[in-house]
């Protein structure tokens, strides 16, 4: 075992199993959290949850941009759920077979779909698809824990990052739920 995590394993006992479900409501969420913090886009998500009475694409596709604007949501982020509605409604997307298919096929119908991005994608598939070698590309709590537990000089980049979780295939996704453990922790979260 890597010494730094064991530390963490030490200090905070077994990482959280956050977790989320899979589908659309969850693509919705992620897409509202991009580039934003979590406590604003869980404020947006859940006004429009509750507006809408539950987020489905029909729902959202109603809405239309201008309906979506009205919550809070930039034009971009807007386009990113509606275009995600029309895909999942035309069949274009089916997110059951995304969930069953080879992570490879599942990850490339995903990022075939504007708004769904590396962290975007890499986050569905730790957080609601459960998969055990998942590193979330260029995620910053990532890069400023990993800066505390090992003792870098600076913030790693992406590839950086990516270079040090290759020692914990094939579970990147433990390795990524303690190093957020501890940056939740070491922040008093």
């Amino acid at each position: 075992m890597d010494p730094d995590l064991g530390g963490i394993l030490q200090r905070l006992g077994a990482p959280p199993m956050w977790g989320r479900r899979p589908g659309f409501p969850t693509l919705i969420q992620i897409i509202l959290e991009q580039q934003v913090s979590l406590a604003a886009a869980r404020t947006v998500y859940l006004r429009l949850d509750a507006r809408l009475g539950g987020i489905t694409p029909e729902r959202i596709v109603a809405m239309e941009m201008a309906g979506l604007r009205e919550f809070g949501l930039t034009r971009q982020k807007a386009g990113y759920c509606f275009g995600l509605a029309a895909r999942v409604l035309d069949g274009t997307l089916d997110l059951a077979r995304v969930a069953r298919a080879p992570d490879a096929d599942g990850r490339d119908a995903l990022l075939a779909v504007p708004g769904l991005g590396p962290w975007s994608v890499d986050i569905y598939y730790l957080m609601a698809l459960k998969r055990p070698d998942v590193w979330p590309q260029g995620d910053l709590a990532l890069a400023a824990a990993l800066h505390e537990v090992k003792g870098l000089d600076a913030r790693p980049t992406k590839d950086q990052q990516y270079a040090l979780a290759l020692a914990w295939t094939p579970w990147r996704s433990v390795a990524a739920r303690m190093l957020w453990a501890h940056y939740l922790a070491a922040r008093g979260a």
